[in-house]
């Protein structure tokens, strides 16, 4: 995970993700500790998010994916949006923030 030293843009992007939310548990994938990596590349006009989901079973996953997109393209709409998919590191519940613990209780 490689949330650190994020230029102005990747936090805003980061900050826009809080938005995407993990409807069986209504906590948003950046508290759940789903978002591994964010880059933004304005030379290139394009935006990568590496993140996870909680089990690779999740019956809702490709809406999390989705969304994440989603949310995405429509604030920086002349970007090309990717979105990756990873099961390494494998999620776990200590992956979720102090925010996200206090949502879920």
């Amino acid at each position: 995970m490689n949330l650190n030293n994020l230029t102005h843009e990747e936090s805003n992007i980061l900050e826009l993700l809080k938005t995407v939310m993990d409807p069986e548990v209504a906590v948003n994938v950046v508290d759940l500790g789903l978002i591994y990596e964010v880059h933004h590349n304005p030379d290139s006009k394009n935006i990568h998010v590496l993140s996870t989901l909680s089990t690779r079973g999740c019956p809702l996953g490709d809406t999390i994916m989705e969304n994440i997109r989603v949310v995405i393209a429509n604030k920086y709409p002349e970007y090309n949006v990717d979105v990756e998919l990873t099961w390494e590191p494998e999620w776990n519940p200590d992956m979720i923030t102090r925010e996200g613990r206090i949502a879920i209780d």
